[in-house]
This record gives C-alpha cells, sequence and structure tokens, in this order.
C-alpha cells in the first residue's frame, strides 16, 4: 500500500513549480501504479499552452473556475471552449492541443496521466512533456 500526504511532498522535487502552475506529484512512474496522479494548481490569470503528444491526460477540477480551448493540429483556436468549475472533468483522450485559463481565482486540479510520468519531465517548446525512460521503473515498497 502506497500512503502520501500534500504535506510530505511540499517543497521536495515532486513540487514542480512554474510560472502559471504548481503541480504536486503524488504517485510516479517508479510506484508502479501505471498512471501518475499530480494536485495541479494553475494560476489565477494566467493562459497555458499544453499539448500532451506522448501522454494522455484527465483532470477533476475541486477549486476554482476557468475554461480550456481546444486548438486544431496547427496549434491555432477553433472555437471549441468549455468552462471549468468544481466537479467538472475534462479527459484529453485525443492529445488535443488546449490552452487551459484559471479565472479570478486559482483553480486546483487532480490529473491523471497515462502513461505516469516519472516526475522530471518539464513542458517542452510545443507545451509536450517528452516520454523520459527512467532506470529504475520497479514498484517502492
Amino acid at each position: 500500500m502506497i500512503v502520501r500526504t500534500l504535506d510530505e511532498i511540499r517543497n521536495t522535487k515532486n513540487d514542480v513549480k512554474d510560472e502559471n502552475w504548481v503541480s504536486r506529484r503524488i504517485l510516479l512512474r517508479k510506484d508502479g501504479m501505471g498512471f501518475s496522479l499530480h494536485d495541479t494548481v494553475i494560476k489565477k490569470g494566467t493562459e497555458t499552452y499544453i499539448w500532451y503528444q506522448n501522454h494522455l491526460e484527465a483532470c477533476f477540477c475541486i477549486e476554482g473556475e476557468g475554461e480550456i480551448e481546444v486548438l486544431d493540429d496547427e496549434g491555432n483556436k477553433n472555437g471549441e471552449i468549455y468552462p471549468i468549475k468544481p466537479g467538472t472533468l475534462y479527459a484529453l483522450n485525443n492529445h488535443e492541443k488546449h490552452l487551459l485559463r484559471a479565472a479570478t481565482a486559482d483553480m486546483r486540479l487532480i490529473c491523471v496521466f497515462n502513461p505516469a510520468v516519472t516526475g522530471d519531465e518539464v513542458h517542452d517548446e510545443n507545451g509536450t512533456y517528452p516520454l523520459l525512460e527512467d532506470e529504475d521503473c520497479t514498484r517502492v515498497k
């Protein structure tokens, strides 16, 4: 069994910060679950371009409000905008390029990635996490 608290993750290498967001990486590939789990805060008033070319992602909003705008294959706006509020799930099941925006307050999301991330990924210039191969993907006991 794996039991962790956010307090154990805060201010460690699994508490990843960007100017637009904070991602607390709770479960990682090395945990052997087949997915990773993140507690992510999108900062108020920000817009972030993301394209998970190598991962599927599902996010469930638990605090705040915002929106996700789906972009076309070239990254241009195509008009599909979905509001996000507590209780909203969005799943990027087709590797959609998108803009994620937080409205008047920080937006907190619980996010699941498949395949699981190692925890060392950073968004590249395309908004993508590369597929990283870590040397020791064995389950932590």
